[in-house]
């Protein structure tokens, strides 16, 4: 790790990335999905502190009314409960995931690893279990708009002409499309970074505190099973397009490798 990572500088601040794909601070709009007030007033104040623009909704129904019909184009991420009056945060997260790729952060008072495994399955991008700590919302956002903006190519034409391909994955990085023999690959943003950097380093082993690093830009302490289910996710996916090739190995020991 480096010592501007370690001192917790960052060589493109989120401010910059921002400015540079035509956005203000001002501007992010990130739909607040809580039946419970007092949480969701708090998760507001956090947010307008950081220099966001928070949308509130108190059930899934009114959540699923600002997004249907394209509208969930107007929001750069989306915090997310799960039990929900209404719909619920795993049927939204199904309906958006239909149609958008936007950072999604699960909240919850769900904490067993069986219950955040599935979320991330659905198509999550993050899990954050309550209670939480302001700090750590704010870093989580954070993260998951820097990765956003900076990959994505939000707020830009896409450049469908910069690919990666190795064997029978096809990934077109601008434009955020994947493909397994010709046939589309739906992943989140943080299984198409995964993949993204494994499929430019092919032979490179890649350990679960680089990858963890790398891809979420957050620090890493060694308990976390995140890494684990988002490679797990990406085997399946592949497998079921292309079930007689191995891509992911596993290096036991140390990691991660195509």
């Amino acid at each position: 790790m480096s010592a501007d990572r370690r001192r917790g500088k960052v060589s493109d601040p989120l401010s910059i990335i921002i400015e540079r794909h035509g956005y203000k601070m001002e501007s992010i709009k990130i739909l607040v999905v809580e039946d419970d007030m007092d949480i969701n007033n708090l998760l507001a104040k956090i947010l307008k502190k950081a220099g966001y623009e928070p949308v509130q909704a108190y059930s899934g129904s009114e959540a699923w009314l600002r997004l249907e019909k394209n509208a969930v184009k107007e929001y750069s991420l989306i915090l997310l409960d799960l039990m929900l009056p209404g719909l619920m945060g795993e049927e939204l997260i199904e309906r958006i995931r239909q149609t958008s790729r936007v950072p999604i952060i699960v909240l919850s008072a769900k904490s067993s690893l069986k219950d955040r495994v599935a979320v991330l399955d659905l198509g999550a991008d993050d899990y954050l279990t309550k209670p939480f700590e302001k700090e750590e919302v704010t870093a989580r956002v954070n993260s998951a708009l820097r990765r956003y903006l900076q990959f994505s190519g939000a707020g830009e034409e896409p450049d469908k002409t910069e690919t990666i391909c190795f064997q029978n994955i096809t990934l077109h990085i601008s434009s955020r499309e994947a493909k397994v023999k010709g046939e589309p690959l739906a992943l989140t943003a943080h299984e198409f970074d995964l993949l993204s950097l494994l499929m430019r380093y092919p032979g490179k082993v890649f350990s679960r505190e680089s990858l963890y690093e790398q891809i979420w830009q957050n620090g890493y302490y060694g308990e976390d099973n995140t890494v684990n289910v988002h490679i797990s996710n990406l085997r399946k996916k592949i497998a079921a397009l292309d079930p007689d090739t191995d891509y992911i190995k596993t290096v036991w020991g140390i990691g991660f490798k195509l």
